[in-house]
């Protein structure tokens, strides 16, 4: 839906407002059920600030920047944040235990029928429980997103879930030895680091596109989106889990084997939903990983941001944690049946661009 093309009539016009209505008074119903949930697991709702002095020092997310102006007209650089995992890791140092936020959140160089510029981000974290315990989670919020819109599955484009009938987990490393024959974890040593020329020879070997300037980290996500992510949460929902350390930047080493980390990512309808982490906790490392990340930011895209000191220094007294980031809008459509995420916004932002 194009509010500047010709013929396209705008969100607005009461006969558009009228296709979608449906699917926003979905939304509330969900949200509000969600809410309940959260409230029966005894979590407290929490409201983030959506300026932050850093957005968030992952490679690939893009923010918008703007500034504070001081009394006098001193600027400072601020952010629209990507998510408030900083704000509400702080919380935690702070002495919160189980807390749960629904935040409009912003990221920039994203718009699609499953990606808008602003929308809703809804995270939770569990003090001293394990990541696991986010995978239930899960399974109940599909199950009551469906059973809050009187319906049997969660649907996208054809395609279906059951959400009553449980979730499919299954590690990165083994979805790269299913769906294109590598042997991931061979090329990852028990110290993180990564083997860009063995993995590239896997590739070659298993039929893949190798470019001679791609880093293992290209070549990583070149076979998670088009071998993995393909053949993820279709009948039931999956949880693709353990990711190699050097892809969770935010995730602790798993206690297992130290080459992959407490990550997983939630599948349905070959819809990404959801990315839980066992929280990392240490601050040095953790300035580590931000460097790295930041590093291959300039890389790629000739662009850096800074890091929140003030969020490193909260996670020396920050209490081992796990915590997860579900794209709402993303449930919503799937739970009422939406094509696209315009669909389930109550106010989308006017299209821009050609």
């Amino acid at each position: 839906m194009k509010a500047t093309s010709a013929g396209a009539s705008p969100w607005w016009t009461p006969s558009v407002h009228a296709d979608r209505r449906p699917f926003l008074i979905g939304r509330n119903a969900i949200q509000a059920a969600l809410r309940g949930y959260f409230a029966r697991e005894d979590f407290i709702e929490v409201d983030t600030a959506t300026l932050q002095v850093s957005p968030g020092n992952e490679a690939h997310l893009h923010a918008f920047a703007t500034e504070a102006l001081t009394t006098d007209g001193q600027a400072a650089p601020f952010y629209l944040h990507t998510s408030p995992e900083f704000a509400c890791k702080k919380l935690l140092a702070a002495g919160e235990q189980r807390i749960a936020c629904f935040a409009h959140v912003y990221r920039n160089r994203e718009r699609g029928p499953l990606h808008h510029p602003e929308f809703t981000m809804l995270e939770w974290y569990r003090a001293g429980e394990s990541y696991e315990s986010l995978m239930m989670d899960c399974m109940r919020i599909l199950a009551l997103a469906v059973e809050t819109m009187k319906a049997k599955v969660l649907t996208y484009r054809g395609h279906l879930v059951d959400p009553f009938s449980g979730i499919d987990r299954i590690s990165v490393a083994e979805a790269f030895d299913r769906y294109a024959s590598i042997d991931l974890l061979a090329s990852v040593a028990a110290d993180g680091s990564t083997d860009r020329a063995h993995l590239a020879l896997e590739m070659k070997r298993a039929g893949l596109r190798v470019a001679e300037d791609d880093h293992w980290a290209d070549l990583f996500s070149r076979v998670l989106v088009e071998k993995i992510e393909p053949n993820l949460g279709f009948g039931k929902a999956t949880i693709l889990d353990e990711y190699p350390v050097s892809e969770a930047a935010l995730a602790r080493p798993s206690a297992r084997d130290p080459r992959v980390a407490e990550r997983f990512e939630l599948y349905a309808c070959g819809v990404e939903l959801a990315n839980g982490f066992g929280e990392l906790t240490n601050p040095a490392e953790q300035r580590r990983r931000f460097e790295i990340e930041m590093a291959e930011k300039a890389r790629i895209y000739g662009e850096t941001y800074p890091i929140d000191e003030d969020f490193l220094k909260a996670l020396e007294i920050m209490p081992e944690a796990s915590g997860i980031a579900l794209g709402f809008d993303r449930l919503v459509m799937l739970a009422t049946g939406a094509s696209r995420i315009d669909q389930v916004l109550w106010a989308p932002v006017t299209e821009y661009g050609s």
